[in-house]
């Protein structure tokens, strides 16, 4: 009952931030009150001329009004430019999550109850006075009594009942508009409110922040083009997190940097540099690149300038198979190849399997060639995913999460490089990185790797081997395996077990020699002039060319 009359005046403070912004005719475009439209002359508010601003700016001060969930709301929607206009997804980009900060007394009590324990005991120096705040958490200064100077990131006070309230409504709308609307079942607005709701809880958990920052850092432990803060576990719980505090200028503060001796054409390439190490050597990557998240420290005399990254809440992972098909992807989109980019969706899986390459193929050569009738220079990578997107969602592609935040952030750091180098060529940068990975990906060293990390497995499994294949071949026999189907699905799981099948084989055959090398001793001839030694190094390579064989995927056309 309480929840109910809670919802029922927060319904009432939403509508009446709608009507201050003059959007009251969207409460009567909802079906039940369109009928009702007519009564909108009699509001006041409605009898005199207001100089609103444009709609998507309206929007947008809307949901800065209605608070963070609302802000979330709005910032997930700026990446899903197949869902909404470009004005509308512009201005929701703008959103910032700053709001008034709350007492730094209430701050030092939420410590000191994380704690246990004074805070004195655990801080040389504490300033109560906010460094700055967002609707999740604010950041104080503060000293160990080890003597390092730290930063502490305090989550709200009863922000997750907020939260939770907020979610609450947004599920009851959203299933509302799916259930009634025809515009609400094409976008799926449940999804979006879930997609929110694990967002904003994630960056809710500082120690999961805290691991983030702590993986980002073990990544780059050993670059020179980005430091990452140290995290002090010691003093971090799950609504406080203790790091290292960082100097350093904004890398929105252009004349800044300039005045600092920074070559802005080198930060920007090293920028993209670093965001395409993160997508595809390290598989992890951050999410949530803006602004007020970068800050630069000044290179010394041939030294480049360092990046550094704040606020770890949002982070984001492709998996290998996405790895090799967006890469893919943006190879043949340079060279106006879009066969192949229709062929990839499809083999993919991002799109349905029944989808005619031919259709797809030809719609995406309508939205994208007109892109590259201007100089390579002034292609944006970002724009190009868009698209992508925003055609592909025409032949019912579901876009993944981890898509979206990559498409997110790739937009954001294409736009954050070329304010430091407006003539920036993205593409020619990260384009030696994206070749590289592929290479290495297809080489005999990475076979070799995965190879060495399996056969401890394998050799496990190894006495498994002949009781399961007599026990197939019973099945056979017996007739109790038995598939008969024309089902295009089904003839690919026949070939892809086939392939299994010749790879286990070839697997067997490698290990078998590898042990037959390993386990055949002495050194004395075997024929003139042909040492045992000889005859065991010759065994184990043929045993080891078995077992790339095996891990090598053959590639059907």
């Amino acid at each position: 009952m309480l929840v109910n009359v809670a919802r029922f005046f927060r319904v009432l403070a939403i509508q009446r931030v709608l009507i201050r912004h003059g959007f009251d005719e969207m409460l009567f475009a909802t079906p039940w009150l369109k009928p009702l439209s007519f009564v909108r002359i009699l509001f006041p508010w409605n009898w005199v001329r207001h100089d609103y601003a444009s709609r998507p700016e309206r929007m947008r001060q809307v949901l800065e009004e209605l608070g963070p969930v609302f802000v979330k709301f709005g910032q997930v929607l700026s990446t899903r430019r197949d869902l909404l206009p470009d004005d509308i997804a512009d201005e929701f980009a703008k959103l910032q999550d700053h709001v008034p900060a709350f007492p730094g007394t209430q701050a030092r009590e939420i410590v000191e109850r994380a704690y246990g324990q004074s805070l004195a005991t655990m801080f040389a120096a504490f300033d109560e006075r906010p460094l700055a705040s967002a609707s999740i958490a604010q950041v104080h200064a503060a000293r160990l009594t080890s003597g390092e100077e730290v930063i502490v990131k305090v989550v709200r006070p009863n922000i997750r009942r907020v939260i939770e309230r907020d979610i609450s409504l947004m599920r009851v709308l959203a299933s509302t508009a799916e259930r009634y609307t025809s515009q609400g079942r094409q976008l799926k607005p449940t999804r979006v409110v879930a997609e929110i709701e694990k967002i904003i809880l994630d960056e809710l958990d500082m120690l999961r922040e805290a691991a983030n920052a702590s993986q980002l850092r073990r990544n780059f432990a050993s670059s020179t083009a980005m430091y990452v803060p140290e995290i002090f576990w010691a003093y971090t719980r799950q609504n406080v997190l203790v790091m290292e505090r960082v100097d350093g200028i904004s890398i929105s503060d252009i004349e800044g940097l300039r005045a600092a001796g920074v070559d802005l054409h080198a930060l920007a390439a090293s920028g993209v540099e670093i965001f395409f190490t993160q997508v595809f050597r390290d598989h992890f990557f951050h999410a949530d690149v803006h602004p007020g998240n970068l800050f630069i420290r000044p290179g010394t005399p041939g030294q480049p300038a360092v990046v550094v990254p704040v606020d770890f809440g949002i982070m984001g992972s492709l998996s290998e198979f996405d790895q090799r098909y967006l890469v893919e992807n943006f190879s043949a989109f340079l060279d106006r190849d879009y066969r192949r980019v229709a062929e990839l969706h499809v083999e993919s899986g991002w799109v349905p399997r029944e989808t005619r390459v031919d259709d797809f193929e030809f719609a995406i050569r309508t939205v994208c060639e007109p892109i590259f009738d201007r100089p390579v220079g002034d292609i944006s990578v970002g724009q190009l995913l868009v698209r992508l997107f925003q055609t592909a969602q025409r032949f019912h592609m579901e876009i993944l999460p981890q898509l979206l935040l990559l498409q997110k952030t790739l937009v954001n750091v294409e736009g954050i490089a070329r304010q430091l180098d407006p003539d920036l060529d993205l593409w020619r940068t990260a384009r030696p990185s994206l070749t590289r990975w592929m290479k290495e990906r297809a080489g005999l060293g990475n076979a070799w790797r995965e190879a060495r990390h399996h056969i401890p497995r394998w050799i496990e499994r190894l006495p498994q081997l002949p009781n399961l294949a007599f026990e197939v071949l019973d099945r056979l026999k017996e007739g109790r395996i038995e598939v008969g189907t024309r089902d295009h699905a089904l003839q690919e799981i026949r070939r892809e077990i086939r392939e299994v099948h010749h790879r286990l084989v070839l697997a067997v055959i490698g290990v078998g020699l590898l042990l037959a090398a390993g386990l055949s001793g002495g050194s004395e001839s075997v024929l003139p002039g042909i040492s045992m030694p000889f005859v065991r190094w010759v065994i184990a390579g043929f045993g080891v060319g078995a077992l790339l064989g095996a891990m090598i995927r053959r590639r059907e056309v």
